[in-house]
This record gives structure tokens, sequence and C-alpha cells, in this order.
């Protein structure tokens, strides 16, 4: 589980294509430094599991699945990621609940920057769209966000000085893929009413 409060603006050292499979190796020396073989750590919002860590990188091997649910296929050698580790029982929850499961990929629209904040417009996929509701919460390539406006293909998001400065959000341009994941108590309520209403037919 994680919080969205993004850690560290790491970078992709390697990409090595396996079979129905990706091995990358991530440079982040913060989120390492307590890391372990069998431990979590998301990626651009991604839940991903360490397999080698050494001199402040990690290794971790992304199956087909979450490469085609997911923008990290795009992910190239430098390229700049989010990296978070789990959060801790007892500890702060800074952001909202994260599971770190991309529920799908939308894209940047347009950037609209002002004096203290920029907003953002983001293609909202239909069939996430009745989970994405003004004030609510979002994750948007790892970060948890407020939704400013919600409309049925797209939604804003407000993005302060720090988060622009120190996730990948500050370089992300129109056209550019995010992983969303919508706030998963939306999805439980979702399903427990419409069990509901199946048993009372």
């Amino acid at each position: 589980m994680f919080t969205g409060i993004v850690e560290e603006l790491g970078e992709v050292v390697a990409v090595e294509e396996l079979e129905e499979a990706s091995r990358f190796r991530l440079r982040g020396p913060v989120v390492t430094e307590d890391a372990k073989h069998g431990d979590s750590i998301a990626v651009n919002g991604v839940c991903l599991t360490v397999v080698e860590t050494g001199d402040g990188e990690f290794t971790a091997d992304v199956m087909q699945e979450t490469l085609d649910r997911s923008s990290l296929g795009a992910l190239t050698k430098g390229s700049r990621v989010n990296l978070e580790r789990p959060m801790a029982l007892g500890g702060r929850l800074g952001g909202h609940l994260v599971q770190g499961h991309v529920d799908g990929t939308g894209e940047i629209l347009s950037r609209t920057p002002s004096e203290h904040w920029e907003i953002v417009k983001v293609a909202l996929p239909a069939n996430l769209s009745r989970y994405v509701v003004e004030k609510g919460s979002i994750t948007v390539d790892g970060v948890s966000l407020t939704v400013v406006e919600a409309a049925a293909d797209w939604f804003t998001i407000s993005l302060i000085p720090t988060t622009l400065g120190l996730t990948t959000l500050g370089i992300k341009q129109p056209g550019d893929p995010v992983n969303l994941e919508v706030d998963v108590l939306a999805k439980y309520v979702e399903r427990l009413i419409g069990a509901d209403r199946k048993a009372a037919e």
C-alpha cells in the first residue's frame, strides 16, 4: 500500500526486453537505502517487486500484463520516473490509499501555467469516468492529487511548484501517456451496491 507521495525522482538505467516481459534497472538512492529482494517500490504508480539492489539502483521484472495496462512499456534508458516505497504502518498518510495497481492510462491534453501553480488537463478513459469526481482523489503516475474538474472524458489537476519540481509531472508534455489509479474505495462501494441490488431482485 502506498500514499501517492513521491519520495524521489529516479531514472531508468537500462531496459532488457525478455519474452513477454521486460527487466528494468532503475536508479533511486533514497528508495533503495533500505530495500531488499522481494520488497515493493512504486514506479510511476505501478507496484513492482525488487529483484536485486546495489549502488543506489534496483532491478524489477515487469510482466506483459503490466506493460499492456500501464505506460511502463514506453520507458527507455534515461527516462525519469516517480519512485515511492510502501507506507509503513503507524506512519502518516500524506496522500490517499494507493495500491499501485494501475486502472488504465490517460494522456496529457494541455498545460496552463499561472504564477503559483499549473493546471493540467488529462484524458480519461470511458471505463474510469464514473470513479472520478470533483475534489476527489486520483493517482497520476503515482502522484496523489485532487481533481479540480471532472468531465466524461477528461479531468484537470492543479500542480504546485513542489509537485512540478519533484515529480515527472513537471516535465510531461501534451501527448505523453500517464498511469491512472482511481480511488479503490469508490470501486468497492460500487461493487457492494451492485451486489445488494442483485440480492434484492
